[in-house]
């Protein structure tokens, strides 16, 4: 079945294009402070949307930007008293090491604003030669009235955000929506341009690495919902002024991150960053809970949900575990109903407009499925079928069970079996110690009516 996904633009389905390489333009994060959960929800959206398609065989191409170039990262670096590049680069560097420990695919690239100051130059250039941009004392900027469609990724009409714009400093502006492609500056970082020193705008960057690395008509654009008005709109506006062609089929867009039902923000003091919500609860809690919602809409963020999303881990752990250590039997045990059920509901949410919480209700589904055959009629010949399609649901899901080394499994193998012989010659006491010892190593033990078998449990610091 294709995979439909709702573009904002129209409101409607759209399915995707497979037949080609799948480009999708994910706009990334501006390089002045730490990635935070809201940032860690979106990227985690898109990374499970891709391992779905190259988990069939679909060719993606997946282009993500860092802004490094804006007021902000300018003023925080002044601050500090080092130069812009240096903020950024030590953001970006941040922001690798956070959402490689998140277990995000990396993109395929992650081009910088910095690094396409000629794209930008000509793609001002194109929009100034088509009467779609001009220039003034203070800029250059786009001229909102010449393209008629503008407001159709919003649903905002000219005239309602007309009465609700801003009065801007630039007198010379031929309209208040108007925005700005290119900024004049007085002190570096600043770049030569036809029109005189400056820096580019934060929309026309992305319009420019777009159609540098995926050209017109590309895929899938996204983002935060939070991007949909202004910067979405007017990267539209200004690339299909340029190239008189569809800028991207699909605008998907993810719903925001809130905390305990308010908008994260300074001013509140409760913004979480990725790494926060990462070192307490580790990556697979905090990707269950970021698809334990529908991706289009706004999820909270609590502690009460943050250790649902634990609890929901044990229980994948322990399932896990017990398919390793199914025994040998010569009885049979016949999984094909629910491995056939549980693929047919997977595989039909992630088609549906990547409909994540039902989704992760099919792999709980499968979980629980194999968590109440366990210690009754699972057998070895059903678990390996069932891990096959547990690591495949995993891994589309971007979720990893940390693994043992041979000398830690055979360690606690071998503190099982002598308490198995303490148990079976009545010294129960000593039984004990051993089983406080094995738990000491977070492993906890499942006493089935022939056998016994174990859970390493991921140590999660908010667990302690």
């Amino acid at each position: 079945m294709p995979v439909r996904i709702l573009d904002t633009a129209s409101a409607l389905y759209h399915d995707l294009h497979t037949s080609d390489t799948i480009g999708i333009y994910l706009c990334g994060v501006t390089v002045y402070d730490d990635s935070h959960i809201g940032h860690a929800r979106t990227i985690i959206i898109f990374d499970v949307l891709r391992r779905y398609l190259e988990g069939h065989g679909y060719k993606v191409m997946l282009v993500q930007n860092f802004t490094d170039i804006d007021d902000k990262i300018i003023a925080r670096a002044k601050d500090r008293g080092i130069s812009a590049a240096q903020l950024s680069e030590k953001y970006i560097r941040n922001y690798h090491r956070d959402f490689d420990d998140l277990n995000i695919r990396r993109a395929n690239l992650y081009p910088r604003a910095t690094m396409h100051i000629p794209d930008i130059i000509s793609l001002v250039q194109d929009l100034i030669s088509k009467g779609a941009a001009y220039v003034t004392a203070n800029g250059v900027y786009f001229a909102v009235s010449e393209f008629n469609r503008y407001g159709c990724l919003s649903g905002k009409h000219i005239d309602e955000l007309e009465s609700g714009a801003r009065i801007h400093v630039d007198e010379d502006k031929h309209d208040p929506l108007d925005f700005a492609l290119w900024k004049f500056a007085d002190e570096d970082p600043r770049w030569e341009s036809p029109w005189g020193m400056g820096r580019p705008g934060w929309h026309i960057e992305c319009s420019a690495m777009a159609l540098r690395y995926l050209g017109s008509g590309f895929e899938i654009h996204g983002g935060g919902r939070d991007l949909i008005f202004p910067h979405h709109e007017n990267e539209l506006a200004q690339s299909e002024s340029s190239t008189g062609e569809q800028f991207a089929r699909i605008w998907m867009h993810v719903g925001m991150v809130t905390i305990n039902n308010e908008k994260m923000s300074k001013s509140l003091g409760n913004i979480r960053s990725a790494r926060h919500v990462l070192d307490r609860w580790g990556p697979n809690i905090v990707r269950i809970f970021c698809l334990s919602g529908h991706y289009s809409k706004p999820i909270d963020y609590t502690e009460t949900l943050m250790r649902e999303s634990l609890v929901k881990w044990r229980q994948v752990e322990t399932a896990y575990y017990e398919l390793v250590h199914a025994p040998i039997l010569d009885r049979t045990c016949d999984p094909s109903d629910l491995i056939a059920g549980s693929k047919s509901a997977f595989y039909s949410a992630m088609e549906d407009n990547l409909n994540t919480h039902e989704v992760l209700s099919a792999f709980l589904g499968l979980v629980r499925g194999i968590n109440s055959m366990a210690g009754a009629t699972l057998t070895r010949n059903a678990a390996d079928p069932l891990m096959h399609v547990m690591n495949e649901f995993m891994d589309v899901l971007g979720l990893k069970i940390p693994q043992l080394s041979d000398d830690e499994t055979l360690r606690i193998n071998q503190m099982i079996k002598e308490r198995e012989c303490l148990r079976e010659a009545r010294q129960y006491d000593q039984a004990d110690a051993i089983r406080d010892r094995i738990a000491a190593l977070n492993v906890e033990l499942l006493d089935h009516k022939s056998y016994t078998s174990w859970v390493k449990k991921e140590n999660i610091a908010a667990d302690l």
